[in-house]
């Protein structure tokens, strides 16, 4: 079944043109990596997915779940609603930092739990429960109780996850999720996004600079290049080679690890011939 059917959808940003002609098909249970070179339209796409953009007037529509979240440039009237069922993590984490981890997991609750108590704070013992378990799940149950501010990057990240775990969302969009990330954080989040998606069949799409990551952890790979799709396919596919010939020179953003540069072997000195002495 499709989870996300996107048809048509454009988008300008003055005479920048972000999106132009897009349609794509996300079946449900996927895992796709969105790639692209800085100002491909990646980050655009994920927020029209989820309603924060509206594509420009005439036929485009975006389709969650087999629902209409917007259509010719205008949001549904249930888009609200329908965000419910849409969890995004961002680059930038999005973490109250005066607040323990614990709370601001728990924030993912505030789709479905009246307003009153979300503006209160107050939770309920399964709620709670429900957090910590999600907390277990992405690894870091022992932080329930720091202060947000205190976490790494990774650390940060991994919440980020857990609150979207606590909403019980059904698609989950990740919009440069490792950018600022060492490498052996990406790499954790990267597998915790995709045991996500393994076991418990959410839908994920994640937005990636680095193609190496997405080759290993995504099935499937969609290539932006000026806001059209000029690849879609098995992520196994990519090649350096294919790289070059869809990004030109901005293929070095993209670079995969078979094409860094080896260092090169010293060269051995010869050693200077020995002139025999005369007696």
């Amino acid at each position: 079944m499709t989870a996300i059917s996107i048809r048509n959808l454009s988008k300008s940003f003055g005479k920048k043109r972000a999106l132009d002609n897009v349609s794509l098909d996300i079946q449900r249970g996927e895992m796709v990596a969105l790639i692209g070179a800085s100002g491909s339209g990646k980050s655009t796409l994920i927020r029209h997915i989820c309603g924060l953009e509206i594509g420009q007037a005439g036929q485009s529509t975006v389709e969650v779940l087999g629902s209409s979240i917007q259509h010719g440039g205008r949001l549904a009237t249930k888009a609200r609603d329908m965000r419910r069922n849409i969890g995004v993590v961002f680059q930038q984490f999005n973490l109250v930092g005066r607040l323990s981890v614990l709370s601001n997991v728990l924030l993912g609750n505030l789709g479905r739990i009246p307003v009153w108590r979300g503006t209160l704070g107050w939770f309920t013992a399964e709620e709670k429960k429900a957090a910590r378990a999600a907390l277990a799940r992405v690894g870091i149950p022992e932080v329930a109780w720091q202060r947000a501010s205190t976490l790494s990057g990774g650390q940060q990240q991994r919440a980020a996850i857990a609150r979207t775990l606590v909403q019980r969302s059904n698609i989950l969009l990740a919009d440069e999720p490792i950018a600022s990330l060492d490498p052996s954080s990406a790499r954790r989040i990267m597998e915790i996004l995709a045991a996500v998606n393994r076991e418990e069949n959410i839908t994920c799409v994640v937005s990636l600079h680095q193609v190496e990551y997405a080759r290993r952890y995504c099935p499937r790979t969609v290539a932006l290049r000026d806001g059209r799709i000029v690849f879609d396919g098995p992520s196994s596919e990519l090649t350096n080679p294919m790289l070059v010939e869809l990004y030109g020179a901005n293929s070095e953003e993209l670079i995969l690890p078979e094409a860094l540069p080896q260092p090169a072997k010293p060269k051995r000195v010869a050693e200077p011939e020995r002139v025999p002495a005369f007696a």
